[in-house]
């Protein structure tokens, strides 16, 4: 296997070929001198930083030699731009009126839209995805309504989880998107699993999995990487480096080239992207697709991003972000939708000047009509936080169910049990 510099400003833009490593089985050059290895400089890389690839500038340009959504309708580019957009809409309603208290958690998707909705656009319908719990644009492309994403938020009966979950911890099974649940770096697993089955299928399918740069300090990512490697899983894994896990700034959670020198190191092939571009996200998953088929060996994504609102509801990120970082991270260009829509409207797709300030005013309309309709309906039953665990209900969770009927009748005064469905 010859090695392929990343940093060959071709392969930076076609990515019609790969790198990975030959660092083992005799393949790795032999040297008689330090010298390659920069001991002198903090990084012992002959080859870094990696670089990142770029179709999009920030003044919203489409770099030489850049490929446009090959295969896609303009109404289907345009799609892309309105759950975008209807993403952030949802985001900040949603937002406030957990500050109301009227639900009791949300975490936001506040400058992550591209990497997202680039990279979600890129696979096939029927690939299997693991979400972290920063994804609404990948549900809502998958086919989740408004209304299925507030009746997930207020917990009512309808929803598929029946409210046993947190906020914003959504499912769709029948859009192949797995249930969002709140532990790091387990869905990782999952998907290197699934990977590799489908590869013994000998399906055109692939096993997707999203996650933070601070669930790559799990000790499932090691394992799940390592898994899929070895295997040869068609296994496609998405991290999104958005700059801080929770309150932990990148400069204090790992001293080496971010999360792409990781996989190569476990004999992955990997592209760094600029994951507020979306025309470049969703070249290189695309292509990371083809290569898994291909191949029958995995691809690592790292999406260098920025997360521009709190880690969740419970977070205040003016207490760790340095003065001016987040305005500059906020101005046009380097924000994802406007850098998406003045591309779209330099191109002709978009021809009214106001059809964002339109398009917000509608979505804001559907997402407060969606919430009122959420309030209104009821809760699953109590019995139901009990249930779907083992066929027969054991005695231990019984027991914990008549405990709680008993707390609840003691203290009916308490709460309001009305609002759950007898």
């Amino acid at each position: 296997m010859r090695f392929i510099r990343l940093c060959n400003p071709a392969i930076r833009r076609s990515f019609s070929t790969f790198s990975a490593p030959g660092l083992f089985c005799g393949k790795a050059p032999i040297v008689n001198s330090l010298a390659p290895y920069n001991l002198s400089e903090k990084l012992c890389d002959v080859q870094k930083p990696i670089p990142v690839f770029q179709q999009l500038d920030e003044s919203s340009n489409l770099v030489p030699g850049a490929e446009f959504f090959s295969g896609m309708s303009d109404p289907d580019i345009l799609d892309l731009f309105r759950l975008m957009v209807k993403t952030n809409v949802m985001d900040n309603i949603l937002q406030d009126i957990q500050r109301q208290g009227r639900i009791s958690f949300y975490i936001a998707n506040f400058g992550e839209e591209a990497a997202q909705l680039g990279s979600i656009s890129a696979l096939k319908n029927d690939d299997e995805v693991w979400t972290q719990y920063r994804e609404l644009g990948c549900f809502l492309y998958r086919g989740l309504t408004t209304q299925m994403a507030t009746d997930q938020t207020f917990s009512t009966k309808e929803e598929p989880g029946k409210g046993r979950q947190m906020p914003i911890h959504y499912t769709m099974i029948e859009g192949h998107m797995q249930s969002v649940t709140s532990p790091l770096g387990t869905k990782i697993l999952h998907a290197a699993g699934a990977g590799y089955a489908f590869k013994l299928d000998k399906q055109d399918r692939v096993g997707v999995v999203y996650f933070g740069e601070g669930a790559a300090s799990e000790g499932d990512f090691a394992v799940g990487l390592n898994f899929a490697a070895t295997l040869g899983s068609q296994t496609m894994f998405i991290c999104r480096n958005n700059g801080y896990a929770i309150s932990t700034p990148t400069k204090d959670q790992y001293a080496g080239d971010g999360i792409a020198a990781r996989a190569l190191a476990y004999g992955l092939k990997t592209i760094r992207v600029d994951g507020n571009d979306v025309v470049a996200v969703h070249n290189a998953t695309k292509a990371a697709r083809r290569e898994i088929i291909d191949s029958k060996s995995p691809v690592l994504l790292e999406l260098m991003t920025y997360r521009r609102g709190h880690h969740s509801t419970s977070d205040d990120s003016s207490k760790y972000r340095p003065p001016g970082e987040l305005e500059e991270w906020s101005r046009p260009g380097k924000e994802p939708i406007s850098r998406f829509r003045d591309l779209l409207v330099d191109k002709k797709i978009i021809t009214d000047e106001k059809y964002e300030e339109k398009l917000r005013e509608e979505f804001r309309n559907e997402v407060i009509a969606c919430i009122k309709n959420s309030e209104k309906k009821l809760r699953a039953p109590i019995d139901d936080c009990f249930t779907d665990v083992y066929a027969e209900m054991p005695w231990h969770l019984r027991e914990q169910l008549e405990g709680l009927k008993d707390h609840l009748g003691r203290f009916a005064d308490k709460y309001d049990m009305s609002i759950y469905q007898k």
